[in-house]
C-alpha cells in the first residue's frame, strides 16, 4: 500500500473538513479566473480608443476589490480547514505511533536505535504534517486551475493557446525527470539525518563516560563525520534544485515570449484584441504556475514519501509478544512457576540457545536464587517469568496457567521486577516509587520507601518526596537509585518478585538492612533472584547454578557446600570473604542496636 493510500486511511476521518476546504477552494478559483476578465474589460471596453467610458473604471475597480475580499474568505477556510485535517491526522499519527513504541517488544528495542526513532516520530511527522497541510491542498488546486484555465484559454483563442503550449512537453519532462531523481536524494537526507541524531542521542546519554575516559576529541571528530555526511546528501539534493528550477522557469518565460510574440500579430491582424491579450498572457501565467508548483510538490512529496514510508513501517511492525486472540485474564495467582523443558534463543540470534532444557519449580513463597558467571542465562530466566520473551521451546506456567493464553497486563500487574539497570523517570521520587501502582497513598509510599530503606534519605532532601529526579536518576548514587526501584516493586504487592542483581550497588551495610526487610516482604511470595552476594542466596530455598545456559547444579546453600562441585568452587573464591566481612558487619550493627 502506497503512503498517500495509508494517509487517507487517517485523513477520511476527517471528510467534512476536507469538503469545506474544497467547496472553498473551488470558489477560490473561479474568482481568480474572474480577474484577467475584468482586466480585459477595463482595457476593451472603459478604455477602448474608439470610445472610452471612463465611468466603468470605479465599477471594475470596486469589482476588483469585491473580488479580493471574497478570495480571501475562501482562502481562509481552505486554509484553515486543510490544516486543521492535517494538524488532527498528525496528531493521530503522532498517538499511533507511541502506542506502537509502548506495544512493541523487547526483542525490537534489542536492535532499535533510539535516535532513529526519535526521528521518525519527530522530523518525519513534521514532514507529513506539511504535506497534508499544504501539498495536498496545492495538488488539488493546482489541478483544477490548470484545467479550468485551460478550458478558458481555449475558449478565447485555441490557435494562441496551442502556441502557449509548445513548450509544456519539455516543463511536464523536467517536471517528471526531476521527481524521479529528487526522491533517491530525499530517503538519503533522512537516513542520514537519523543517524546523526542517534550519534547525538547517545553522546548526551553517554556524556559522563565520555567525559571520564577524556573522550571528547574522539566524539566530536565521529559527530563531524556523521554531519559532514549528512551536508553532503543535503548539497546532493539542493544541486537537483538549483538546476532543474532555473530550467523549468525559462521553460515558462518561453512560453510568455511565444504568447506576445504570436498574440502581438493576432492584435496587429484585428483577430484579438488588446484586451484579450493581456488577460490571455495573464492567465497563461496562471496556466504555467501550477506547472512550475508541481516540481516543488514533487520535491514535497517525495520527501513526504520517504517520512511516510518510514512512519508506517513502524506502524505496521507487529510485536512479537503478544495477547493471543483467546487470551483471558490472569486470575490473581498463589505463585507456583514451572519451567518444562524451556529451551530459549534471543530472536536476533536463533541459532544460537541461550537456555537448554531448564526444568524448575518454584512453589508458592519460595525464593530462587540464580547464580552463573555472565552469560549464563540468569537473566533469561527471569525475563520468560513476566513474558518479556516466549521460549524457542517448552513452556513456563504459573500456576498450572501457560502464561501465553493469559493478557500481558493482567500477568505483569502481578509481578514486581527490579531490573539490573534501574531506571528511574524525571519526575518527583513520590512518583517514581508509585509508578506501578495508580492512586497509591502517601501512608502507602512511605511505607514501601521505609521497607526499602530509602526513606530517612528521602526526608533528608529538601523537597522530600516531592523532590524531581534528574533525567534516568541523575542526581542520586546507585544504590539510592536502586533502592527507590525495590521501593517501586514492592509497593505493587505481587505474588511473584524478580530481582534482578537488585542489591549490587550497594555497601555491605546497607545491603544487610535491605535484606532486613526484604526477608519480611518476600515471605509468603516467589521470589526469583538473581545475585553474586551470599546475603542474597544462602538463605534461598533453591539455588540454581547455570552454567552455558543449563541447570548444572541445584539445592539449598547447605547441600551445594556439600555435593556442589561449581557452587563450591564460587563459594570459595568469591563468596566465603563476604561471608566473612557480613559477620563482622552484622556484628557491628548488633553491637549498636544493643
Amino acid at each position: 500500500m502506497s503512503v498517500v493510500k495509508r494517509l487517507l486511511n487517517f485523513t477520511f476521518r476527517y471528510w467534512g473538513r476536507i469538503l469545506l476546504g474544497a467547496v472553498a477552494m473551488l470558489a477560490g478559483i473561479g474568482l481568480q479566473l474572474a480577474v484577467p476578465t475584468l482586466i480585459r474589460g477595463v482595457i476593451d471596453v472603459a478604455l477602448n480608443p474608439r470610445g472610452p467610458r471612463p465611468e466603468l473604471l470605479g465599477w471594475f475597480a470596486l469589482g476588483v476589490v469585491a473580488i479580493h475580499i471574497l478570495r480571501g474568505g475562501t482562502s481562509y477556510l481552505e486554509r484553515f480547514s486543510m490544516e486543521y485535517m492535517a494538524q488532527r491526522v498528525i496528531y493521530d499519527i503522532r498517538n499511533a505511533i507511541y502506542n506502537r513504541l509502548q506495544q512493541l517488544s523487547f526483542s525490537f528495542y534489542d536492535q532499535a536505535q533510539t535516535g532513529q526513532l526519535m526521528s521518525r516520530a519527530t522530523a518525519d511527522v513534521e514532514t507529513l504534517r506539511r504535506f497534508l497541510g499544504f501539498g495536498i491542498l496545492a495538488l488539488l488546486r493546482n489541478l483544477v486551475t490548470f484545467v479550468g484555465v485551460f478550458a478558458y484559454l481555449l475558449a478565447l483563442n485555441w490557435r494562441l493557446t496551442l502556441v502557449a503550449m509548445a513548450t509544456m512537453p519539455l516543463l511536464i519532462h523536467a517536471v517528471t525527470l526531476f521527481g524521479r531523481r529528487v526522491r533517491p536524494t530525499f530517503l538519503a537526507v533522512r537516513e542520514q539525518l537519523a543517524q546523526l541524531t542517534s550519534v547525538l542521542q547517545e553522546n548526551v546519554t553517554g556524556v559522563r563516560v565520555v567525559r571520564a575516559f577524556a573522550q571528547e576529541d574522539y566524539e566530536e571528530a565521529k559527530f563531524r563525520r556523521e554531519n559532514q555526511a549528512f551536508l553532503e546528501t543535503n548539497l546532493n539534493s539542493i544541486r537537483l534544485w538549483a538546476y532543474y528550477f532555473p530550467y523549468m522557469n525559462f521553460l515558462s518565460g518561453l512560453a510568455a515570449a511565444l504568447v506576445l510574440w504570436y498574440g502581438g500579430r493576432e492584435v496587429i491582424l484585428g483577430r484579438l484584441s488588446l484586451g484579450g491579450l493581456v488577460a490571455f498572457n495573464a492567465l497563461v501565467m496562471q496556466l504555467i504556475g501550477p506547472l512550475r508548483m508541481i516540481g516543488w510538490l514533487s520535491n514535497l512529496y517525495n520527501r513526504a514519501a520517504t517520512s511516510g514510508s518510514r512512519v508506517f513501517e513502524l506502524l505496521e511492525t507487529e510485536p512479537e509478544i503478544k495477547d493471543s486472540p483467546d487470551a483471558v485474564e490472569m486470575p490473581p495467582i498463589a505463585g507456583r512457576v514451572v519451567f518444562e523443558n524451556v529451551s530459549f534463543a534471543y530472536p536476533t540470534d536463533p541459532e544460537n540457545l541461550v537456555l537448554r532444557d531448564i526444568n524448575l519449580t518454584a512453589e508458592p513463597g519460595q525464593t530462587i536464587a540464580l547464580l552463573g558467571a555472565t552469560g549464563s542465562g540468569k537473566t533469561s530466566i527471569t525475563n520468560l517469568v513476566p513474558r518479556f520473551y516466549d521460549p524457542s521451546a517448552g513452556r513456563v506456567t504459573v500456576d498450572g496457567i501457560d502464561i501465553r493464553t493469559v493478557t500481558l497486563n493482567s500477568l505483569r500487574r502481578q509481578i514486581g521486577i527490579v531490573l539490573q539497570e534501574t531506571f528511574l523517570f524525571s519526575a518527583s521520587i513520590g512518583e517514581n516509587i508509585a509508578y506501578g501502582r495508580a492512586g497509591a497513598t502517601n501512608e502507602e509510599i512511605i511505607a514501601a520507601a521505609k521497607a526499602a530503606h530509602i526513606h530517612d534519605f528521602i526526608m533528608s532532601l529538601p523537597k522530600q518526596y516531592e523532590t524531581v529526579v534528574g533525567e534516568r536518576g541523575v542526581g542520586l548514587s546507585g544504590g539510592q537509585k536502586q533502592r527507590v526501584a525495590i521501593a517501586r516493586a514492592l509497593l505493587m504487592d505481587p505474588r511473584l518478585l524478580i530481582l534482578d542483581d537488585s542489591t549490587s550497588s550497594v555497601d555491605t551495610e546497607t545491603e544487610y538492612q535491605i535484606q532486613q526487610a526484604l526477608a519480611n516482604l518476600m515471605r509468603g511470595r516467589t521470589t526469583f533472584v538473581i545475585a553474586q552476594r551470599l546475603s542474597t542466596i544462602k538463605n534461598a530455598d533453591q539455588i540454581v547454578v547455570l552454567e552455558d545456559g543449563e541447570i548444572v547444579e541445584q539445592g539449598t546453600h547447605a547441600e551445594l557446600l556439600e555435593t556442589g562441585r561449581i557452587y563450591r568452587q564460587i563459594y570459595e573464591m568469591q563468596l566465603r570473604p563476604q561471608d566473612q566481612t557480613e559477620t563482622a558487619t552484622r556484628a557491628v550493627a548488633e553491637g549498636s542496636d544493643a
